[in-house]
């Protein structure tokens, strides 16, 4: 049997080099950054759809039956209030402004996955339609992850 020098044997061993040389042939869900820009994709889409469930009560409350949530105010720590007459917190309100705040964070992980892994822009257009309809971000986010965790799987296999 052989023996290896401490520089062969170093050699032998996988390193970062080897993923970027996977990336730059073609393989790009071998991309280091790739599991970080997953994990931040998922937290993304599952605060964006639990927002949008909340937007949508929102919307049902307001514009079916004329009431607004109101915090903090004398009615007690949470109140339905008729529509324009919150005086204190309208946590209607701020359902609305984080929902669309966080729906940019969304489309900026949707933007980051797609860019890493190449995808045809009809890719990016699915990632991002998850925020739009409630419900919908849990799907495209379960299949999305289902993809991309199976990509990574055939880019680290010889």
């Amino acid at each position: 049997m052989e023996k290896m020098s401490p520089d062969a044997s170093a050699s032998a061993q996988p390193d970062e080099s080897v993923q970027h040389d996977s990336v730059r042939q073609g393989r790009p869900a071998a991309h280091p950054s790739l599991p970080g820009a997953l994990k931040f994709y998922r937290v993304a889409a599952y605060i964006t759809g639990v927002l949008l469930l909340l937007l949508t009560v929102e919307i049902i409350a307001k514009y079916g039956y004329g009431y607004e949530v109101e915090m903090f105010g004398d009615e007690g720590l949470v109140a339905l209030t008729p529509d324009g007459e919150v005086e204190a917190f309208n946590f209607s309100q701020a359902i609305l402004i984080a929902h669309g705040w966080f729906y940019v964070v969304y489309l900026f992980a949707s933007f980051r996955i797609w860019s890493i892994l190449r995808w045809p822009f009809w890719r990016f257009l699915w990632l991002a339609s998850g925020g739009l309809f409630p419900f919908l971000s849990f799907v495209i986010e379960s299949g999305a992850t289902t993809i991309i965790r199976q990509a990574i799987k055939e880019a680290h296999t010889p």
